[in-house]
């Protein structure tokens, strides 16, 4: 079966295993894998959590916004965006003119988990971060259920969830093309 040449994006609340399941996908597909937060480290020559620090969270969705409308190759690429990213205003939109969106979910509970002992996530540098994820939470899962299909990944194995995802993946960049391939006609 041939892969399509269409961008996958991995959207998803931080903790959800975005950049374990695009890495591996990636390297499954023979696509370029690309993590949007590593991408602006290495440009700005400063970590996430300092660019929040030192110049706000408007400029880090700024940074992001740049590098997803042109910071990064058109095809055969798969993307690890960060929890935030598709929440901003017209971002899910460009995102699907780009590519496949795969929103990667799991419970509160399961993101606590895998998050309790992160000290490179700027947003939960806060008095109670339990209280912190569960607000984000709420205000962001709307956005992420409309995002592209829902890969759940509690009590799944990162095996099982990569397969899932590579499976959502190839039927949707063939429907992805098929509607291209007509809009340039």
């Amino acid at each position: 079966m041939e892969t399509p040449d269409v961008n996958a994006y991995f959207v998803g609340f931080m903790g959800t295993g975005k950049t374990t399941v695009a890495r591996a996908l990636a390297y499954r597909l023979g696509f370029e894998w690309l993590d949007v937060d590593e991408q602006i480290e290495r440009a700005q020559k400063k970590t996430v959590a300092r660019i929040f620090a030192e110049d706000g969270e408007p400029a880090f969705r700024a940074l992001e916004r740049r590098f997803i409308e042109g910071g990064h190759p058109a095809r055969r690429a798969v993307v690890s965006c960060g929890g935030g990213l598709v929440v901003q205003p017209g971002m899910l939109d460009l995102l699907k003119t780009k590519g496949v969106v795969i929103c990667l979910s799991a419970s509160v509970e399961t993101i606590l988990q895998r998050t309790r002992h992160s000290a490179a996530r700027p947003l939960l540098n806060v008095g109670d971060p339990s209280a912190r994820i569960r607000e984000l939470y709420a205000e962001r899962e709307p956005v992420y259920r409309r995002a592209g299909t829902l890969v759940l990944t509690d009590n799944r194995t990162l095996p099982e969830v990569i397969a899932h995802a590579q499976r959502v993946y190839m039927r949707e960049a063939k429907e992805f093309s098929r509607e291209h391939q007509s809009l340039k006609r």
